[in-house]
C-alpha cells in the first residue's frame, strides 16, 4: 500500500474534549495570577476603575515596592527560614523513616498512626502554647523561633511519606551492598539514599513550600517588621483606612515568582515521588 494511503486520523472527539476542558481549567487558574499582573501595572489613579485593562501600564511599582517597604528584608527572612526548616526537616525525618521502614519494633503501626494524626492539627489551634513555650526560652521575634515552628509541623508529613517510599525499595540491595564491604550507613548513603531521591525531593518541596507560604506563625511569634516573613510583610501593607493595591499585587508577584521556578524546575520529581511513594 502507498503512503498516501496512511492518511492520519482526526483526533477523536472525547480527545478534543479533554484538551479543551484543560486548557479552559488552566486558564481558570491562571486567571488570579494575571489579574495579579495587571494591578500591580496600575497607576495609582486607575486603580478604582471598573476597566480589565488600565489605560497604561506603570510598572514602577516593582521599584518603589523595594524602596518603599520592607519586602527585600522580608523575603530574606522568608528565605532563610524556608531553607533552614527544609534541612531541618530532612535531618531529622530521612533517620526516623529508615528507622520505622526497616524495623519492625512494637508499636510501629501506632507511631505511624500518630505522625499522620498530627497532619489533623492546626498550627493556629497551637499559637498559644507555642508562644508560652518560646516566650519561656527566649525565642520570640527571631528567625531560629520561625524555623524550628515550620520545621515542627512539616516533619510528620516527611516522616509519612519518605517511610513509605523507603519501605518499597527491597532490602536485599541494601544487604548486597553490605556483603561488598559497606557497612549499613555505607549501603544507606550508597544505595538507598539515591533510589528513594524522588521521595526525599517530594519531602522537600513540600516543606519548602509551606515555609514559604506560612503567615499565622510569622503573624504571631514574631513583632519587628524586619524580622517577620515575606506573607506577614504583605499583609503589613493593609493599613486600616487605604490599601495601597499596586504594592500589595506587585510584592505578591514578587512572592511567587521563586516557589513556581523551583517547582517548574523539580516537578518531575515531584510527580515521580508522589506516585512511587503511595504505591508499596
Amino acid at each position: 500500500m502507498s503512503r498516501q494511503g496512511h492518511r492520519a486520523k482526526p483526533p477523536a472527539a472525547r480527545t478534543v474534549l479533554v484538551t479543551a476542558t484543560a486548557w479552559a481549567l488552566a486558564a481558570i487558574f491562571l486567571l488570579p495570577y494575571l489579574e495579579m499582573v495587571v494591578t500591580a501595572g496600575r497607576p495609582a489613579g486607575e486603580l478604582r476603575d471598573s476597566g480589565y485593562l488600565p489605560g497604561h501600564f506603570d510598572w514602577s511599582s516593582f521599584v518603589r515596592v523595594w524602596s518603599d517597604t520592607t519586602l527585600a528584608q522580608n523575603l530574606r527572612i522568608t528565605l532563610v527560614v524556608a531553607l533552614g526548616s527544609t534541612l531541618l526537616v530532612l535531618a531529622v525525618a530521612l533517620p526516623a523513616a529508615y528507622y520505622t521502614a526497616r524495623v519492625d519494633f512494637r508499636g510501629r503501626k501506632a507511631f505511624l498512626l500518630l505522625v499522620l494524626v498530627t497532619q489533623m492539627f492546626q498550627p493556629t489551634a497551637l499559637q498559644v502554647g507555642l508562644y508560652r513555650e518560646f516566650f519561656t526560652l527566649d525565642l520570640l521575634d527571631t528567625v531560629l523561633v520561625l524555623v524550628l515552628a515550620n520545621a515542627a509541623f512539616n516533619l510528620a508529613f516527611a516522616v509519612w511519606i519518605l517511610s513509605a517510599y523507603i519501605a518499597a525499595i527491597p532490602v536485599e540491595l541494601e544487604e548486597a551492598a553490605q556483603i561488598d564491604g559497606n557497612g549499613r550507613i555505607g549501603a544507606l548513603f550508597r544505595v538507598t539514599l539515591p533510589l528513594a531521591m524522588p521521595g526525599v525531593v517530594t519531602a522537600v518541596i513540600f516543606t519548602f513550600i509551606a515555609a514559604w507560604n506560612e503567615f499565622v506563625m510569622g503573624l504571631t511569634l514574631t513583632t519587628s517588621t524586619d524580622r517577620q516573613p515575606l506573607t506577614v510583610g504583605i499583609n503589613n501593607m493593609i493599613g486600616a483606612y487605604s490599601v495601597q493595591w499596586n504594592y500589595v499585587f506587585a510584592a505578591s508577584v514578587v512572592a511567587i515568582v521563586p516557589v513556581i521556578v523551583l517547582f517548574a524546575v523539580i516537578e518531575r520529581h515531584v510527580v515521580s515521588g508522589l506516585t512511587a511513594g503511595s504505591v508499596r
